[in-house]
């Protein structure tokens, strides 16, 4: 009796089972990016994948917060500067479609852009920052995360210089253009 008591209490912690849910893993750098599929405003699909295979994306999760179209400025400098070395700048806002269209128009966005105002998208990249940015290498290697806002054009200086890293040009400091054009 007493040595099959010993072998169930060396048993029972290979068995114990965690009563709270496990949240799924942020996704990292130097991970792979996610499947991610979304259609734009006109119903076609964007699959992140294809644009990986022809050269770096920066995916934008954001929305038309004050702080987020404060930051816009800057992000629209990083898609300018770096375009023309490849970079494709997706924008995915939380917003419903009326809103994000004329917003699109007046702001003169010149990116590929979609909306998702159930949040899915943030599900699939794993996070809950808005604005969260993810910079992917050709490939679909995930090189940078970016989160939170900052209107101050600090953050979207630090995404511009890992962008110039990646593309191996030289850096532009967002927040100095955007300051010249004021």
């Amino acid at each position: 009796m007493m040595r099959l008591a010993t072998t169930l209490v060396l048993c029972l912690p290979l068995f114990a089972v965690s009563a709270e849910p496990t949240a799924p893993a942020k996704l990292a750098v130097g991970q792979s990016a996610p499947e991610f599929k979304i259609k734009d405003a006109a119903g076609k699909t964007i699959d992140l994948s294809e644009l990986t295979a022809k050269g770096p994306v920066l995916v934008r999760l954001t929305c038309g917060c004050k702080g987020c179209d404060k930051e816009l400025a800057y992000f629209q400098e990083i898609h300018e500067a770096y375009k023309g070395q490849g970079l494709i700048s997706l924008y995915v806002f939380k917003e419903p479609d009326a809103k994000v269209a004329q917003y699109a128009t007046e702001k003169k966005l010149d990116m590929l852009y979609a909306v998702d105002s159930k949040g899915e998208s943030w599900s699939v990249f794993k996070t809950k920052a808005m604005p969260s940015n993810f910079l992917i290498a050709k490939g679909g290697k995930i090189a940078s995360i970016a989160t939170g806002c900052d209107p101050s054009g600090l953050l979207a200086n630090v995404v511009s210089e890992k962008t110039g890293k990646l593309l191996g040009t030289e850096t532009v400091d967002v927040k100095s253009k955007v300051a010249e054009k004021k």
